[in-house]
């Protein structure tokens, strides 16, 4: 009976030990979000990231026109200008934009677009245009906002082939977006099973990798990347240029993660818990993929963060020099090409709006990384 007793308070005791630590693991994470949501910047990132990947999944929804429909007599049109207030003074309560006429500058015989305050059209919500597909499957011809026919609406302006930028850079958000992302994943993938080998094994092996760690990190990013990109073969299809510029960019970028997480298992194969499944022969395996990497997971989810708006930069100057991203892919740093001719940026200065995309990409992930940070730790707080 006293066996029997023991027995039941052990396991009563292995279940309130359970439930406390489901309770701790739960108030870990409410933590976590409780401080995050105190980070206004943290928040702000978060809704800009969100913003640019809706803006990205449903670039043909928000554009008026077809970022792919190219027409030469459209050639660098300014953005429109959306009114509240006619040129009598009289003011609308529905936003509305004048009709652009053409004409030739005398001078430098160059097209000039000015506003016809003759022919008006309102700017109209959910209407029927050109036809596209959601997520490629549903075909659809609904668009958040256009006007009627024959006006045009060009919120960004147009390009020199005449294509609207707005939903050009809506477009091109896929490939950044998504180039970045995926580029960093794998990244992150290798530097944290290098970095949580290399700590938990140490010894010779740790050795071995940290001295690959350091041969890798040698080599300057810059250099190499423009190098490897330069030698992609033209007559490659968007999809093997995708692939290879993944590789590129995940190259060099998963070293400094792999110091990082090898220094947080230093810290945690020692500790009681890992000692402890080792004493009843937990497989190297299970400690480190259900021990060791869920401990390092916040650190790296941080990482990540971080590291997408650097692989964003590099995608947008690699395309900007014409070694990155090549048509019929779009990328924002390739809609930055324009601006290399200097004439052309002068007379036509919104072919730089792109930029603002790319602006907004780097302050929300870099907003959202640090927030992420400061609320990974929460016991920090005083």
């Amino acid at each position: 009976m006293e066996s029997l007793h023991n027995g039941v308070a052990a396991e009563t005791g292995l279940l309130s030990e359970n439930l406390d630590d489901e309770e701790q693991h739960e108030s870990y994470f409410q933590l976590v979000w409780q401080r995050f949501r105190k980070s206004r910047p943290a928040i702000a990132g978060g809704l800009m990231v969100l913003s640019l990947i809706i803006l990205a999944i449903f670039a043909e929804f928000f554009a008026p026109v077809d970022p792919t429909d190219a027409n030469l007599q459209d050639s660098f049109i300014p953005p429109t200008r959306i009114r509240l207030i006619d040129t009598d003074g009289n003011f609308h309560l529905r936003p509305f934009v004048y009709n652009l006429v053409v004409t030739i500058d005398p001078k430098t015989f160059e097209p000039l677009w000015e506003e016809d305050p003759e022919q008006r059209y309102d700017i109209q919500f959910f209407v029927k245009s050109w036809e596209w597909k959601v997520l490629g499957l549903i075909p659809t011809r609904y668009h958040l906002f256009g006007v009627g026919e024959g006006g045009k609406i060009h919120l960004l302006g147009t390009e020199k082939q005449g294509r609207d930028l707005w939903g050009r850079a809506c477009t091109a958000g896929r490939i950044s977006l998504s180039l970045s992302l995926f580029a960093t994943i794998v990244s992150i993938v290798v530097g944290a099973v290098v970095g949580i080998v290399s700590g938990y094994y140490g010894g010779v092996i740790d050795n071995v990798i940290q001295r690959f760690v350091e041969f890798v990190a040698s080599f300057p990013q810059l250099p190499l990347w423009l190098a490897l990109a330069a030698i992609i073969p033209r007559t490659w299809d968007s999809l093997q240029v995708f692939i290879i510029m993944v590789i590129i960019f995940s190259l060099l970028s998963w070293t400094l993660l792999a110091r990082e997480v090898r220094g947080k298992v230093l810290a945690f194969r020692e500790t009681d818990f890992i000692l402890a499944a080792k004493e009843m022969g937990a497989s190297d395996a299970r400690i480190i993929f259900l021990h060791l990497f869920p401990n390092s997971i916040s650190h790296i989810i941080v990482v990540l963060t971080l590291t997408i708006p650097q692989i964003i930069l590099a995608e947008a100057f690699l395309s900007f020099l014409g070694i990155g991203i090549q048509e019929p892919l779009v990328s924002w740093g390739f809609l930055m090409r324009d601006a290399q001719n200097l004439q052309t940026l002068g007379t036509h200065t919104w072919i730089m709006t792109p930029v603002i995309f790319i602006i907004v990409a780097v302050l929300g992930f870099n907003f959202l990384g640090d927030g992420l940070r400061d609320a990974a730790d929460p016991y920090s707080i005083v």
